[in-house]
């Protein structure tokens, strides 16, 4: 007996296009980075491998020339190694009644916030790989070496102590990035001279959480900044973008499939990566207070 013509087609179950739902994800991923973009970012997909090495060549000194042969360079290099350990994923069954009844808005929903639990998620571990740099020691928003309690509100002082400290070891000026938690944003707004230098003529002030530029230095506020210690500090970064590394394995990618045990649709988006410190010296973390 003939089964009829009502068949599936790609206009009927359009809601269930794996593309659809992935370029919809990433979408939101890429939107909802902060850190991410401000640090080296390696592609590693489609090989294999769980780590890379990264190698660090040190910088030569230029020697006189004097009689005879040239002076070599004789530095010894070394090498960042980040481990590929890294495997989050964001899963949803969507059940047939609910995808009958329920808005087309649904669908979105779901790959916004996919998006930006990976995004968040990856955010999370730079924050905790930039925790270690400088040696893992911490200064307080007006620039002193912090210790326990309540740490100091940002302050244009503060922002000075930090650029010198990456200046004294010869960090490049570009590239450079202070990421802050919205309780010093709000701090910094009413610091003089970043009022007077916000948004002269960038044309990139859309980047991603960018509120503004201070002593050269671009200005990203991030609702996921750390919340630490007994006293509930928040945690910022100074930071060169050769500071850290997010070594991406498989990009973000979602894939759905029918499960009729459930008479659903099972939607999984997930990513693979690592992330580590590349130079230690090319970052100052920071805390002030949490309110």
């Amino acid at each position: 007996m003939a089964l009829g013509t009502n068949h599936q087609t790609t206009t009927t179950a359009a809601t269930f296009i794996p593309e659809l739902w992935s370029d919809e994800t990433i979408a939101a991923y890429k939107s909802n980075l902060v850190v991410a973009n401000l640090v080296t970012r390696l592609n590693h997909k489609g090989k294999k491998g769980d780590s890379v090495h990264i190698p660090k060549p040190e910088r030569g000194n230029a020697n006189e020339k004097g009689a005879g042969q040239v002076t070599l360079q004789g530095d010894t290099h070394l090498e960042a190694n980040i481990l590929i350990n890294k495997h989050y994923e964001y899963s949803v069954m969507i059940e047939d009644i609910t995808e009958v009844q329920s808005l087309s808005s649904l669908r979105k929903f779901y790959t916004d916030d996919a998006g930006f639990a990976l995004a968040k998620q990856v955010d999370t571990d730079l924050f905790t790989a930039g925790q270690a740099l400088n040696g893992g020691s911490f200064v307080d928003g007006a620039g002193a070496a912090w210790s326990s309690g309540t740490a100091a509100d940002i302050t244009d002082a503060g922002i000075r102590a930090m650029i010198l400290t990456l200046d004294n070891a010869d960090v490049p000026m570009d590239n450079r990035a202070l990421i802050i938690p919205p309780v010093a944003a709000s701090d910094l707004l009413a610091t003089p001279r970043f009022t007077e230098q916000q948004f002269i003529g960038s044309g990139d002030a859309i980047k991603t959480g960018k509120i503004g530029q201070i002593y050269g230095v671009d200005v990203f506020v991030s609702s996921n900044c750390p919340t630490t210690d007994s006293s509930a500090n928040r945690v910022g970064m100074l930071l060169h973008k050769d500071a850290l590394a997010l070594v991406e394995q498989v990009g973000v990618r979602s894939q759905t499939q029918y499960k009729q045990e459930y008479l659903g649709d099972l939607y999984t988006a997930d990513t693979i990566y690592g992330v580590g410190e590349l130079r230690d010296y090319a970052g100052v973390p920071f805390k002030v207070a949490a309110s």
